[in-house]
């Protein structure tokens, strides 16, 4: 609600100082000594025409704002804890199938449901969260979406158990600087999206090695949550939202922007011109021809290779937002160092990588932010946002930390359950295996 205010205020003022602008302008000429009264004759009388424009370029966004926040309130939000299982005997495929089909882009909205109902795409979000060293899964999800999820990790993962949880677990830190010292950070890939980073392919999961000779790529992230001491937090957050091509006015929006698929295919075409010299190829008459055929490196094969297995798949526009909790006077930069560089085991060196685009603080504090509020504000904002599972990208001017398309597989690779070969301390999983009851128990009552 506080937003949707905020929105009307700026609406408002948005207006107010448009036609202050008119006045001004009036009285400008005025004081040239231009007459005015023919000009604004005209003005008025062609009002019909540019009015109503006007207005609507200022007042849509915020009706937009308005209309899908209140679709997201009426759909509701369930924070559930995934209970890992003892045994995990299948590769990160097996969540890449979750993510495939929990993906919904909502191309079937029509004109009223998009404008009036407010539907759109809501975020999934799934979070690693270390509470003193001991090492959590949860996901927040819509409501109506929570049955869902749990039949398809079921389903997946025998063995595994999800809780919903009667209280977040965020509500346990609320804005108080006397109490807790933070910093949060915003991480995507930071090159172009049809780049992919490093996934369970490239480490050879789909070929089912055995469990102890894996590689697993979370590992180090565990083992860095692992480690945390018991005054310290750390919140992982991947916000995702089905991707979508952005068309005029049925999406929601007044921009047009083309589906990954398609920027993705001209980037390979981009980079199939790459051509060298070929060979002399002599035809049946001797007569010596140049080769057109091109180039390309090894690298450049692979690059393309991966590229195109990649955009073949789901994809969904991605945030990462990592957070870091301690007592005040006992922020440790080394432990939430190691955290932040476990994401380099996706890196794939002159490809693309996951890193930090944006951080609550300054290089420069003493010239970006001489008072302090700057910091402070954004320390607020992101923890609000954070609890509300929203994003704002940051980085206004270079949008170095917009949201990026990254396919399931990739994201199977960053977010799946780990198999036993992780041994992390504080990696706690179900005691017991869960097993079905036998199909041949006697039904009925029993005999008095």
């Amino acid at each position: 609600m506080q937003n949707l205010n905020r929105g009307l205020v700026e609406t408002v003022a948005a207006i107010v100082v448009f036609f202050l602008g008119i006045v001004l302008i009036i009285f400008t000429l005025h004081y040239f000594g231009v007459n005015v009264i023919p000009i604004l004759a005209v003005v008025i009388a062609i009002a019909p025409l540019w009015l109503p424009s006007i207005l609507f370029y200022i007042t849509f966004n915020e009706w937009m704002d308005y209309v899908h926040e209140k679709f997201m309130f009426k759909n509701g939000r369930s924070t559930v804890r995934i209970m890992l299982p003892q045994e995990v005997l299948k590769s990160p495929e097996a969540m890449e199938s979750v993510f495939a089909q929990l993906n919904d882009p909502g191309l079937g909205y029509n004109h009223m449901q998009t404008f009036l109902e407010g539907k759109h795409n809501l975020v999934l979000s799934f979070e690693l969260v270390s509470i003193g060293g001991d090492v959590r899964f949860y996901a927040n999800i819509p409501s109506g979406k929570r049955n869902m999820l749990e039949a398809l990790l079921y389903a997946q993962y025998p063995g595994i158990e999800i809780h919903t949880e009667k209280i977040d677990y965020t509500g346990e830190i609320v804005w108080n600087e006397d109490e807790w010292e933070f910093m949060s950070f915003h991480m995507v890939k930071k090159k172009d999206v049809h780049l992919p980073i490093k996934t369970y392919i490239d480490f050879k999961h789909d070929m089912q090695p055995k469990e102890e000779l894996k590689y697993e790529p979370m590992a180090p992230m565990l083992e860095a949550l692992g480690k945390a001491a018991p005054h310290e937090r750390f919140w992982i957050q991947i916000l995702l939202k089905a991707h979508r091509p952005e068309g005029f006015l049925k999406s929601g929006s007044l921009s047009k922007s083309e589906t990954w698929e398609k920027k993705t295919q001209e980037a390979v075409d981009e980079l199939m011109q790459k051509r060298g010299k070929a060979p002399v190829m002599r035809d049946e008459g001797g007569i010596e021809e140049q080769g057109n055929n091109p180039m390309l490196t090894a690298s450049d094969r692979d690059t393309v290779a991966s590229v195109e297995r990649n955009v073949r798949k789901y994809a969904y526009d991605v945030a990462i937002r990592s957070m870091y909790f301690t007592k005040p006077g006992k922020f440790n930069a080394g432990v939430m160092g190691q955290m932040l560089r476990s994401f380099s085991a996706y890196d794939i060196v002159g490809q693309n990588a996951i890193g930090v685009t944006w951080r609550t603080d300054f290089d420069y504090p003493g010239l970006s932010d001489f008072s302090g509020r700057r910091r402070t504000q954004f320390k607020k904002d992101e923890l609000k946002a954070y609890k509300m599972r929203s994003y704002d990208a940051r980085d206004i001017k270079g949008g170095s930390d917009n949201m990026k398309t990254m396919s399931v597989e990739e994201l199977a690779t960053i977010y799946h359950i780990p198999g036993t070969s992780v041994a992390t301390p504080g990696l706690s999983r179900v005691e017991t295996a869960r097993k079905e009851a036998p199909p041949n128990l006697p039904i009925g009552n029993l005999p008095t």
